[in-house]
């Protein structure tokens, strides 16, 4: 059984929306295109990193037509590895509509999504989820994901969807490995899901806290 990756960028305040451009959510968000300013070569290295072995990608309809009206044309440029990886691997698409698959090796998923990524999970060893946050929101609820790689970027915007809804279940991550840091502040943080649900204690209980401590 192969993986499910999540790969998601996040403010401080935990907002997903439309990162990597004004276009990406042109009505009602005025901070499309907040990442840009705050990449650098670390954190560019790092995303690139991120989707070393990808056999396939995950996407929701506006990503999907985001990225098919760009990928397409980038090959032999300065994305020209990623092009080739993204335009190579299939990718299937999750949308309620009948979105348009003119990009080579696309698949729209039926309306067992639950059931249509467990297939996918089957069938690949590694499945990227890129942007895509109605989607992310949706497999993070039925954690219907196995790794989470968040990259959080040192601004705080107030306004925007959030990575985490209202709709999000008690769940439990495990770090990955040590965070990892840009020279702009941005900080990578890798996850794995991990079973059960988040415990709870008492932090007056004896040995708790520094009012125990000696």
């Amino acid at each position: 059984m192969g993986l499910i990756h999540i790969e998601l960028f996040a403010t401080l305040d935990l907002v997903g929306q439309a990162p990597g451009g004004p276009d990406e959510d042109p009505v009602g968000f005025p901070f499309g295109g907040w990442q840009a300013p705050l990449l650098d070569e670390v954190t560019g290295a790092q995303i690139a990193a991120a989707y070393e072995g990808t056999d396939a990608l995950l996407l929701g309809r506006r990503t999907y037509e985001i990225f098919a009206a760009y990928w397409p044309h980038q090959k032999g440029g300065e994305d020209g590895e990623i092009a080739t990886l993204f335009n190579g691997v299939p990718k299937y698409v999750a949308s309620r509509g009948r979105p348009d698959l003119s990009w080579e090796g696309s698949t729209h998923l039926g309306p067992d999504l639950a059931g249509a990524v467990r297939e996918i999970r089957d069938r690949h060893e590694h499945v990227k989820v890129v942007g895509s946050l109605n989607l992310v929101q949706t497999l993070l609820r039925e954690k219907l994901f196995d790794r989470l790689g968040l990259w959080v970027h040192p601004i705080v915007l107030g306004v925007g969807k959030k990575v985490f809804d209202d709709g999000a279940v008690p769940t439990n991550l495990t770090l990955l490995a040590p965070p990892a840091t840009g020279a702009k502040g941005t900080v990578h943080l890798r996850y794995g899901l991990a079973g059960g649900t988040p415990a709870t204690g008492d932090m007056s209980a004896p040995g708790r806290g520094v009012e125990n401590s000696t």
